[in-house]
This record gives structure tokens, sequence and C-alpha cells, in this order.
């Protein structure tokens, strides 16, 4: 494994459902139970499920590997076997160096301790040294931002400083395997950067990362690979842009509606930059949205509509091909259609759903709609929240004194006119 922080090969977890009875007292009464009720005694067989089925990936140092999925997907199940809390049934497991996880960042902590006396003990379970703590004890208080309340017991904390003080404890641990799950969102948005960015020093210092989250634009701005479990078994593993298009079941797949008509269908939906398609944008960007419909029989008057969800599913913009001036169209069976939209994303930091939909406005009809068609992780720099980025600039600011204070604009900018106008 020289060349290999971390391997799965061929792993399988099996469990059992339901009870397990260790005891003759919890076993007669459930026998009895199963008699009154005509149920089998023996179940075993199917009672038993496989968590895992033949999984297999490799990590290299420096490499950040996501992984993916639905509840009960397994997701938790690998986590434990590469942390060694539980055992394959079958296949091997190999992790080369210090292995160190962020999963429950306030695990271990004692409530009447003081948040200094917490970091030693806490320090301690994650498998630091009593010198390694001490050498890092300034950047562990100064990184939690609570030097104030350093030495109060933690039970008088705050759930934020309670999870502040956990993850800096954990982000300071020097491993060679790092297992982060669902850990990133700590705090408050201020700290939330600060954990970012801290994740981006420990990759950048050669750490294996397997990352964990349901937040899919984070797996996308940090995973260089990213796996897809479903059921405990592989469904897909490669870039992150493909992998997570297939866990949403877009575009690859299409969540095509039935509307009653197959006249003419979306086949594929790609934004793309100007180097090819993408999934991650910069606020203010340019990009372009590629639509292919083919028609299965004689279709008149029909448009193209693009659309935009936010991560709540909210509309935030919505366009279409007569909106913007290019009429209507009309297919013969057998045709295929394609069209670019070009857009500029002045989207603030966010997760955003491109749509499309068929329509033919005269009749109000939706011959075919994929909502969302594929998603797109925006970013942007300034301290710009919410939906909309309007690129704002301060151009001028000053201090007077209240007496001093006048109408006359501040630093070049516009003088406010209207009812204050002097005569």
């Amino acid at each position: 494994m020289s060349e290999i922080a971390v391997r799965m090969e061929h792993v399988f977890k099996k469990f059992r459902k339901g009870e397990v009875y260790n005891s003759l007292r919890d076993l007669l009464p459930a026998l009895t139970g199963r008699m009154f009720r005509r149920l089998e005694l023996s179940q075993s067989d199917k009672r038993e499920f496989w968590a895992l089925q033949d999984l297999s990936f490799e990590v290299s140092p420096g490499e950040c590997f996501g992984i993916i999925g639905r509840n009960g997907a397994g997701k938790s199940t690998a986590l434990k076997i590469l942390s060694r809390i539980m055992r394959p049934t079958k296949g091997h497991m190999g992790v080369r160096g210090r292995l160190s996880a962020l999963i429950e960042v306030t695990a271990g902590f004692h409530p009447d301790l003081t948040g200094r006396e917490n970091i030693f003990l806490n320090g301690t379970i994650l498998g630091m040294t009593k010198r390694e703590i001490k050498s890092k004890l300034d950047q562990i208080i100064d990184f939690s931002g609570i030097e104030e309340f350093i030495d109060t017991p933690v039970k008088r904390y705050s759930s934020g400083m309670y999870a502040r003080l956990g993850f800096s404890v954990a982000a300071h641990v020097d491993p060679d395997v790092l297992i982060v799950d669902e850990v990133l969102s700590v705090g408050d948005y201020a700290f939330q950067q600060k954990c970012i960015e801290r994740m981006k020093e420990v990759l950048g210092s050669g750490v294996a990362v397997l990352f964990v989250s349901h937040n899919l634009k984070t797996v996308a701005e940090f995973c260089h690979r990213c796996l897809l479990l479903d059921k405990g078994r592989t469904v897909a593993m490669g870039p992150p842009q493909g992998v997570i298009s297939t866990y949403l079941h877009k575009p690859s797949n299409g969540q095509s509606v039935d509307f009653g008509s197959d006249a003419v269908r979306i086949t594929s939906v790609k934004v793309r930059d100007e180097h090819g398609e993408c999934m991650r944008f910069r606020s203010g960007q340019k990009a372009w949205v590629d639509v292919e419909l083919a028609a299965r029989q004689r279709c008149s008057k029909l448009s193209v509509t693009l659309y935009v969800l936010d991560d709540t599913l909210t509309e935030v913009f919505d366009t279409s091909t007569d909106l913007m001036g290019l009429g209507n169209f009309d297919l013969n069976e057998g045709d295929v259609y394609r069209c670019t939209f070009e857009v500029f994303l002045n989207f603030a930091d966010g997760t955003f759903h491109p749509s499309v939909l068929i329509y033919r406005r005269d009749i109000q009809t939706v011959y075919d709609k994929w909502e969302p068609a594929t998603t797109v992780y925006v970013s942007s720099e300034g301290g710009v929240r919410g939906v909309v980025n309007c690129f704002p600039q301060v151009i001028g600011q000053e201090i007077r004194k209240a007496k001093e204070a006048n109408l006359s604009g501040i630093a070049g900018a516009p003088i406010p006119r209207g009812k204050f106008d002097s005569d």
C-alpha cells in the first residue's frame, strides 16, 4: 500500500434485523408470543440483510474522496469499518498511517470540565499526545473564537460554542487519513468559512480525506472523486460532476414527467463554462445551458423554457425561447432540436437547479419537463448572502462630529436631491 492511503477490497457487511436474545429470560417470552401469532420460530434467513455488498475503492494521499447516498445507503457502515469500530463480514480493508475521524465533534466532552480541560480530554480521545495538545493549545483556542470563556465549564456553553470547541480540537489533529462526516456545518456562517479553509489546508498537506455529506455543493467543491452508494452497492464512482448527476437522476437518467403525450421529449440538458461541462461557477460567471429535444410525432408552436430553482426549490429565474423573441418552432417526427441559452450566474453563494420544460403557450400545454435538469454550485466573495448578487461596493465612508455633519455627500458618492435641497 505504498501509493495508497486507504483501500477497501470487496467488502461485505451483514446485519440482522430485529431483536437478538442473549438470555433464556428474554427468549422464552419471545417464543411464546410467536406461537400465539402463528409466526415461524426460525426466520434468520429473512432477518439477515447486507448493509454493504462488494464495496471496493482506493484513496491516495492528498486526495479527497466523497461518499454520497440516501439515508440507509451504507455510508456510516463503511466509515465504521474504516475506523475499525466494526469488522467486515467478508473482504479486506487497509489504512496506512494514523487515522482520525471528524464525526461527532463533541463526543467525549465532560460538562463539568472547563473548555481548556476538555481540550486535553478530547484531544487524548482523538489520539493526540499531551505534548501535542500543549504545543497546539493556543491555536485551538484561537481557532474556536471563545477565548473569553475557555476556563468556564462547558455545561454553560451554548450549542454553537460547544460545536466550535469540538471542531477546533478535531481540526488540529495531524492524521495521515481523515474521515469527515457532516461536520462542516457547525457554528455560525463565519465559523463555517473558517472550517472550510481549515479543510483546504488539510488537503494541501497531503492528508487522504474521506468526506461523507448530504451537502452536494460541499462535496462538489472539495472532492476529487466521488462514490455513490445505494443499499450497500456501488452505483457510480468517478468525478463528482457525473456521480452527483446520477444521484439526482438527472440528466443521465432524466426525470421525465408523464404529461399524457410522448410527442416530444427532452433528451439532454447540460451546463458548461468555456472549458466544457461544469457544475462549479463563480458568482457572475457566464454559463451556457445546452438543451436537446427529440420529436416522436409532428408538433407545432413549441418553445423551450429555462428556469432556475434555489435550494428551497423556489423559482428565482425564468425565460423561454419565445419570450426572448425567437418565436415558436415546429418539429416533424424524427426531428432533433437543439438550442443553447447563454446566461450570467449573478447569484450569491449557493446551490441552484436549472430546469427545462417544453411548452405550447396558446393551448397552455406542457409536453415534457425536467425539474431539476441538473445542479450548479455558485461561490461568491465579499460577504454576499441571499439569492441575487448585486456586486455591491462601498465607495466611501467617514465619521464626523454631529455638528459638522452635512448633506454634501461622502467621498465621491452622488449627492442626494429632493426635499432636503437648500434654496
